[in-house]
C-alpha cells in the first residue's frame, strides 16, 4: 500500500462561459462509462468482477466507440467503477448491506495524461478538446499559509491527479487536486512494480530534428518531411524578395508583403502536416509520449544559421505540444549531449562515429542513418531518466523505447511488435 503523504488542495476555477457546456457533457459521458461498467461488473448470480484489466478488456472498445471521451477518460471511468465494486464486495464479505454502485454526483477524474496542472491554470480534456481553466487565487503575498501555498506551490509536493466537481448552488467549478510528497525513488518504483502499475507501460518515441535531410526522424525509423525542401522554398522566397527590394517601387513593396504572407501560410501548413504525420506514427506504435531534444540546444546549434530554421524547429514542437492535448500523448525533452555521436547499439560514444548522415560505430561496427541513430538515443536517454527516478509526466515507474520492430527497455529486453 502506498503510504506516501498526500494532501488535497481545493482550487476554484474560472471557466469561460463558452466552454462550460463542454465540461458538463464530459461529466455526463464519464459517469455513463462508470455506470455501464458498474452494471456489467456487479453480478448477484455469479461473482462480481473486481479486475480493472478484465473490465477494460471487455468494455473499453465499445465504450470508446460510444462516447466522445479521450481514451484516458474512458479508462478512468471504468477504473472508478471497478474500485467502487471492489469496495462493495469487501462490505458483502463483512456481512454489511450494500448494492450496486451508481454514479450520479457531478465529478470527473483526471490524471497527468488527461490534464496539465500549471502554476496558475489547468488544462482539462473534454469531449471537445482541451479547456483552459484559470485558477481563482488570493494575492501571491497571502498564499503562504493556504493549502495552495503550502503544498501546490511547494516543489517538494507533486500534483498527481485531480477530481473536477461542480457546485450547483454557486454554479462554480472546483478542482480537488491530490498532491503527493514522493518517497525514495527505489521504494516508489518497487511499489509500482508490485501493483502492476506504471511499470513498462510507458512507451516513448524519440525524435531528432534536422537542418538537412529529413526534417524529423523518429526512433522507429520514420522520416518526416524534408528539411532540404523547406530550405529550398525559403531560399526561393528570399531570392524573389531580394529582386523586388532592388526594384524599390511601391508595387514591389506590396508584392513583398503579399508573397511574404503567402510563404508564411505555406510554411505553417507544411509544419502542421509534418506534425500530423509524426502523431500518426506515435499512435501507430502505441507511444505514450514524444521526446525531443531540448529547444535551447536547438537554438544554440544553429545560432549562426537561419532564424527561419530556429522558428521552424520551435513552431514544430509547439504544434506537437498543442496537438497532443486532444490525444493520450504528451511531449517531453532530454539533454542533447552526444546523441549524434553515441552508438544506439552498444553505447560507445566518439565523434568519429558520425560522418554527415552516415553513422558507423568504431567499436561494434553498427551502421545506420545518423539521424535515426540519434532519435533512438533520444528515446533511450529519456527511459534512462525514468529508470533513475526522474518523474515522468505520465506518472510511470519505467518506460520503453519505441523502435522499428518493437520496444526496448533499459535492461536491454526487446519486445517484438505483434
Amino acid at each position: 500500500m502506498d503510504d506516501a503523504p498526500r494532501r488535497t488542495v481545493l482550487i476554484k476555477l474560472d471557466v469561460s462561459s463558452d466552454r462550460e457546456a463542454d465540461l458538463h457533457h464530459t461529466k455526463n459521458q464519464f459517469l455513463d462509462c462508470a455506470n455501464q461498467t458498474s452494471e456489467w461488473a456487479w453480478r448477484y448470480d455469479d461473482y462480481c468482477i473486481t479486475s480493472k484489466n478484465k473490465a477494460e478488456n471487455a468494455l473499453y472498445n465499445d465504450l470508446k466507440e460510444e462516447h466522445d471521451l479521450t481514451a484516458n477518460l474512458v479508462q478512468k471511468g471504468i477504473r472508478r467503477a471497478i474500485e467502487a465494486v471492489d469496495s462493495g464486495v469487501d462490505k458483502l464479505k463483512k456481512g454489511e448491506k450494500t448494492s450496486q454502485p451508481v454514479f450520479e454526483s457531478w465529478s470527473v477524474v483526471y490524471d497527468k495524461r488527461s490534464a496539465t496542472f500549471n502554476a496558475d491554470h489547468a488544462t482539462l480534456s473534454t469531449i471537445n478538446g482541451r479547456v483552459k481553466t484559470d485558477y481563482v487565487l488570493p494575492p501571491e503575498n497571502e498564499r503562504e499559509d493556504t493549502p495552495f501555498g503550502r503544498y501546490y506551490e511547494n516543489d517538494e509536493w507533486d500534483a498527481s491527479h485531480a477530481t473536477l466537481q461542480y457546485d450547483e448552488h454557486s454554479e462554480e467549478f472546483y478542482l480537488h487536486v491530490t498532491v503527493k510528497q514522493p518517497r525514495g525513488d527505489n521504494e516508489e518504483r518497487q511499489e509500482a512494480t508490485s501493483h502492476g502499475e506504471g511499470t513498462e507501460n510507458g512507451v516513448v518515441l524519440g525524435v531528432d530534428l534536422n537542418v538537412t535531410g529529413a526534417f524529423a526522424v523518429t526512433s522507429t525509423g520514420k522520416f518526416v518531411g524534408s528539411a532540404d525542401y523547406l530550405t529550398h522554398k525559403r531560399n526561393e522566397f528570399e531570392k524573389r524578395r531580394g529582386r523586388l527590394q532592388q526594384t524599390g517601387t511601391r508595387s514591389a513593396h506590396l508584392t513583398i508583403q503579399r508573397i511574404g504572407s503567402k510563404f508564411s501560410d505555406w510554411s505553417l501548413d507544411w509544419l502542421h502536416n509534418c506534425v500530423n504525420e509524426l502523431l500518426e506514427e506515435a499512435e501507430r506504435v502505441g507511444a505514450d509520449s514524444i521526446i525531443f531534444e531540448n529547444l535551447k540546444h536547438i537554438r544554440e546549434n544553429i545560432a549562426n544559421g537561419s532564424k527561419f530554421q530556429q522558428w521552424a524547429y520551435a513552431k514544430f514542437v509547439e504544434l506537437a505540444e498543442y496537438k497532443v492535448e486532444d490525444r493520450d500523448l504528451f511531449v517531453d525533452f532530454v539533454s542533447p549531449a552526444y546523441t549524434s555521436q553515441r552508438c544506439s547499439c552498444c553505447g560507445f560514444t566518439h565523434e568519429d562515429n558520425r560522418d554527415d548522415k552516415a553513422f558507423v560505430c568504431q567499436q561494434c561496427g553498427y551502421e545506420a542513418n545518423a539521424d535515426y541513430n540519434a532519435a533512438k538515443n533520444v528515446a533511450v536517454r529519456y527511459c534512462g531518466y525514468i529508470h533513475r527516478g526522474q518523474k515522468s509526466r505520465g506518472g510511470w515507474a519505467a518506460c520503453q523505447s519505441a523502435l522499428k520492430s518493437g520496444t526496448l527497455n533499459v535492461n536491454g529486453d526487446f519486445n517484438a511488435s505483434a
